[in-house]
């Protein structure tokens, strides 16, 4: 009896692993499962045929949202300078050198993708934006308390 139980307890959790919001589709379940194959700690929500996937995969935690039909509508990575294209760490480094890069926040829409470095030195807090074309911006300055 106590194996029976384990076992059921153990798929009740795997289960919950990939879809712990009963109304998301087949499709948009398949198609995470097929993109995503190590994700951990997965967390679904869904709002008006549209579908949102908290997880971490790799040490990277991520969302995706997704369309009712499975298509990817956008996602945010948040990770730290060594997942950054080589070139975006190098034009940084190059530009910023006194400063230390805190974390990224990575944007995707569609076919866009941008890029949120925070920086940090002894007396500030900056936040650069980073587009597809490598154009950079300063889009946040505070200074620390």
């Amino acid at each position: 009896m106590k194996k029976v139980f384990l076992f059921a307890c153990t798929l009740i959790i795997a289960g919950s692993l990939f879809a712990n919001a009963t109304d998301v589709t087949e499709k948009v379940l398949k198609t995470f499962r097929q993109t995503f194959t190590q994700a951990e700690n997965v967390v679904w929500s869904d709002s008006q045929n549209v579908y949102m996937v908290k997880f971490t995969q790799q040490g990277i935690q991520t969302s995706v949202k997704y369309d009712e039909d499975g298509n990817f509508i956008s996602s945010l990575r948040y990770y730290l300078s060594d997942q950054l294209p080589i070139d975006i760490l190098c034009k940084l480094k190059k530009k910023y050198a006194d400063k230390t890069i805190f974390g990224v926040t990575e944007n995707i829409v569609g076919d866009e993708v941008n890029y949120y470095v925070k920086l940090v030195d002894e007396k500030n807090w900056t936040t650069i934006k980073i587009d597809n074309y490598r154009n950079m911006q300063v889009t946040e300055k505070y200074k620390k308390a």
